[in-house]
């Protein structure tokens, strides 16, 4: 019997990838669409013939509430607004719902550690999990199969993302992405896929980010606080790697992520992986695999409706991943404000 689930957010990536990935999913039986207004509750639920709650206008038996309270909804996926994701997922927790809540986690270190805390001192039996779709992404998990196959020391690294967001695009045309109230803006937003992508393959060779010094900037004042970021980052081995993110850069585009070891490299970008070893001859030789576009939810969403079924969270999507994910960028971001200052990753 499928596992009845509701979406708690009906903005873009609900709209786009939530709600397609759990109709892909036999084991999900999608049962109902929550927003804060009812008309953006209503033409999505509208669009996947469910029920619609919200909460403006107060209306019985159409709260949030109220759709917790159905004993048919088993799960939730939460993709509201940063500031009031924690709220929600021990709403949802508490009312004896699984949970998979989108990326970051929180807004800022302290407070995910407030939340997980929370979550096991509760003793809760339902799962939490955090979305971050980078995991999932095909190029990245064969990437880091990769690195593992290639082996050898991690000798050097580089997470390259260059883009630009305009007034026009459709993130940038969330209010609430307009005029941030939490740390970073669009570098922690949408920062965090990129230390994820950069984490996993990097573990993949044995290593963990354990120092880092960043430079910071605001290239398109719209983007406030800040939309770049360029910094040196050390691992365990004591080699050194580069991260560069920014969403400010018109003319430079592209996202690459390259691990190099004593024994080869791999090059991560979003539709092909490029893997440079030595033959038997000690020739160099690359192989290519290429993938179709994705973003990465459908199987991050199968996954969960697997850990649903098993009764156990998936490793990938655990709180405590996203917690690291989160204090890499947020040192990233207090490196900047101080001048690029040398911080360990706590």
């Amino acid at each position: 019997m499928a596992i009845g689930i509701a979406i708690l957010g009906a903005g873009i990536f609900p709209r786009e990838e939530h709600l397609p990935a759990i109709q892909a999913c036999d084991s999900l039986s999608l049962k109902a669409i929550y927003s804060r207004s009812e008309a953006s509750a209503t033409a999505l639920a509208k669009s996947a013939d469910v029920d619609a709650y919200f909460d403006s206008p107060k209306s019985p038996s159409k709260s949030l509430d109220d759709l917790l309270q159905r004993k048919d909804i088993h799960a939730v996926i939460i993709a509201l607004p940063i500031l009031v994701q924690p709220a929600i997922i021990k709403k949802a927790l508490s009312a004896g719902k699984h949970v998979l809540s989108e990326k970051p986690i929180a807004t800022d270190v302290a407070t995910a550690e407030g939340l997980i805390a929370w979550y096991k001192e509760q003793k809760i039996e339902q799962i939490w999990s955090v979305a971050e779709n980078f995991r999932f992404l095909e190029p990245v998990v064969y990437g880091a199969e990769q690195v593992k196959k290639v082996g050898g020391s991690v000798t050097t690294f580089s997470m390259k993302l260059y883009g630009f967001v305009d007034e026009n695009d459709k993130f940038y045309q969330t209010p609430w992405r307009q005029v941030p109230e939490y740390q970073g803006g669009f570098l922690l937003d949408g920062g965090v896929h990129f230390v994820a992508g950069l984490r996993g393959l990097l573990v993949a060779g044995g290593q963990h980010i354990t120092h880092l010094a960043a430079f910071s900037s605001l290239l398109e004042k719209k983007l406030a606080p800040v939309d770049t970021v360029h910094a040196t980052m050390k691992i365990s081995n004591g080699n050194n790697g580069t991260f560069n993110l920014s969403f400010g850069t018109e003319f430079k585009s592209g996202f690459e992520i390259e691990v190099v070891t004593n024994k080869g490299a791999v090059v991560v970008r979003p539709t092909e992986v490029v893997v440079t070893t030595k033959d038997e001859k000690g020739e160099k030789k690359e192989d290519v695999k290429k993938f179709e576009f994705s973003a990465g939810v459908k199987p991050e969403i199968l996954a969960f409706a697997k850990a649903l079924e098993a009764g156990k969270g998936n490793e990938k999507s655990s709180p405590e991943e996203a917690l690291m994910d989160l204090k890499i960028l947020q040192t990233l971001l207090e490196s900047g404000e101080n001048g690029g200052k040398v911080m360990r990753v706590a």
